[in-house]
């Protein structure tokens, strides 16, 4: 069956650094994956590279339910059903919540009367009323914007959907939230991929495989206990275990930007 994700052999560099070097990965439709690794690993150039940010030399495939989407511009890769949740979602002043549907919507043509009842019924479902008409992220918490990519994520009904660490800078209550929010999204038409640090998150929800990223590439995947040994054991141990030597190249320069 044709996944909802699938990366094969992704390469990038940013000038002369060399950040991923050949990102395997494969998401099935109805399925929770989680993107693990350190500060440097290269998690967030991913991100990017799949959404088109154009910083990078890249090459390889990324395809979304088939369709290959390197090469697209952003809006292309987005009418495709590649979704993504920021890690740090930026505030737009002047844009209510509401136009921001109102326009995902018109560009994706969809019947306005069927978009708007399906906007109703996910911002009944999530919480998300007093929002709408606010402009989009402002004066939100850090939960309350994470609640707002899932709100955006649940009205778009992408194919693939990639969530750039929706736990950072949120306490306890607010990840537990979001996890939660993330498994009421599971859908068989919907493949989820989530970038993190730790495996909090993940306590929280039921992830069907963990991969973990070490210097640009994919070094182990499995079910949920790779998680747990990766908290047991850490980053460092995994390099040892490899072979990997230290960390000392695939430094991500945007690792700790928004």
């Amino acid at each position: 069956m044709t996944p909802a994700l699938k990366v094969e052999g992704v390469r990038a560099k940013l000038g002369d650094l060399e950040i991923l070097k050949g990102v395997d990965l494969e998401v099935p439709f109805g399925e929770i994956h989680a993107l693990m690794g350190p500060n440097g690993s290269g998690k967030s150039t991913l991100c990017h590279v799949l959404m088109g940010k154009d910083e990078y030399a890249a090459e390889g495939s990324a395809a979304v339910g088939g369709r290959e989407v390197m090469g697209l511009d952003v809006d292309e890769r987005a009418r495709a059903g590649l979704f993504e949740a920021f890690q740090y979602p930026v505030e737009i002043p002047g844009v209510s919540l509401d136009e921001l549907l109102a326009e995902m919507g018109e560009a994706a043509g969809r019947d306005p009367h069927e978009f708007g009842d399906r906007v109703e019924r996910a911002a009944t479902r999530l919480g998300m009323a007093p929002f709408r008409d606010r402009a989009i992220n402002s004066g939100l918490s850090g939960g309350e914007k994470k609640r707002s990519e899932m709100f955006q994520l649940a009205v778009a009904r992408p194919k693939a959907a990639v969530l750039d660490e929706v736990d950072s800078g949120l306490d306890i209550d607010a990840v537990r939230e979001i996890a939660g929010l993330v498994e009421a999204l599971r859908s068989e038409e919907l493949g989820v991929l989530i970038i993190t640090h730790y495996s909090r998150i993940l306590r929280y929800m039921a992830p069907d495989r963990v991969h973990v990223m070490i210097d640009g590439r994919i070094v182990r995947s499995g079910g949920p206990e790779v998680a747990e040994e990766l908290e047991a054991k850490g980053y460092e141990e995994l390099r040892a275990e490899l072979g990997l030597g230290p960390n000392d190249d695939g430094a991500d320069p945007y690792a700790d930007l928004p």
